[in-house]
């Protein structure tokens, strides 16, 4: 098993990618943590770990909230004396993304935060217990859609990015203590991310909406699912990306490998 008596902490790790890293992970070995503001699916995402033989906990937790961070991180180290790997995964898109022009200032303020305080506090929680096992992966989640905008949803791309930046700063930082630091650029994947944009369709228009997207958008003629990019997450998570920092890894199927047909775009503008 590559993960084999390893502890991952896993930010958002109820439902869509999150959950399916986690139970990659637990597949592998790992004990899992799933801290996530949603308990009730955290805990159906546990029990499909414990119920294949895997071992986790669940930890409800705010990913904004300083306290409920350090609670999350002082429980895991509590119950399994050590963290071994962080995923941070928690993020998120509002639900109706305005031109520039006509974006609130709260709505710019809500997503940046979303996407990057939480990968602050849990690193900022995290490093000092890698520091100390000079040991240590954080993987944190990005999005293709960062260097290759499928939309105009400017405070979403930018948060994104932002979380490339703080990849390359904290994998510099921490190599020395031989913590390896790196990001996933997901493209497109089916989960419950689309669900706000998608509200009004039947399942027969969500179904034909992402064959569109995959047909239209990926050189691999399909849209990601999460164990897509939970493969590329354990790869990094794991001792074949001993000698790999500072790399963000596109798991996208292709998709920046030509130009863009927006069916993104089309959904939004109905």
């Amino acid at each position: 098993m590559l993960l084999a008596d390893r502890v991952a902490i896993i930010t958002g790790g109820a439902k869509g990618i999150g959950m399916g890293i986690a139970l990659k992970f637990a597949e592998e070995g790992c004990a899992v943590v799933i801290a996530d503001i949603d308990k009730k699916s955290a805990e159906v995402t546990l029990a499909q770990i414990t119920k294949k033989g895997g071992r986790g906990i669940v930890l409800a937790c705010d990913a904004l909230d300083k306290k409920q961070v350090r609670i999350a991180v002082d429980k895991t180290i509590d119950q399994f004396n050590k963290i071994d790997i962080l995923v941070n995964n928690a993020g998120g898109m509002a639900v109706d993304p305005k031109p520039i022009e006509d974006m609130p200032e709260a709505d710019w303020d809500k997503v940046l935060t979303l996407n990057l305080k939480s990968l602050f506090l849990f690193s900022k929680a995290v490093v000092p217990q890698m520091k100390k096992q000079k040991y240590g992966r954080i993987i944190n989640l990005s999005s293709a859609a960062a260097i290759n905008p499928p939309a105009h949803c400017i405070h979403y791309h930018t948060a994104k990015a932002g979380i490339i930046g703080f990849t390359l700063d904290l994998a510099y930082t921490l190599a020395p203590y031989g913590i390896c630091v790196n990001v996933l650029l997901p493209g497109p994947v089916r989960t419950d991310f689309y669900d706000p944009m998608l509200a009004k369709l039947s399942e027969k228009e969500k179904d034909a909406f992402f064959e569109e997207l995959g047909k239209g958008e990926i050189p691999l003629q399909r849209t990601g699912t999460p164990e897509d990019i939970a493969g590329a997450a354990l790869f990094l998570a794991s001792e074949l990306a001993s000698y790999v920092t500072g790399d963000a890894l596109l798991v996208s199927g292709g998709s920046p490998l030509r130009p863009i047909q927006t069916p993104i775009q089309k959904t939004l503008d109905k």
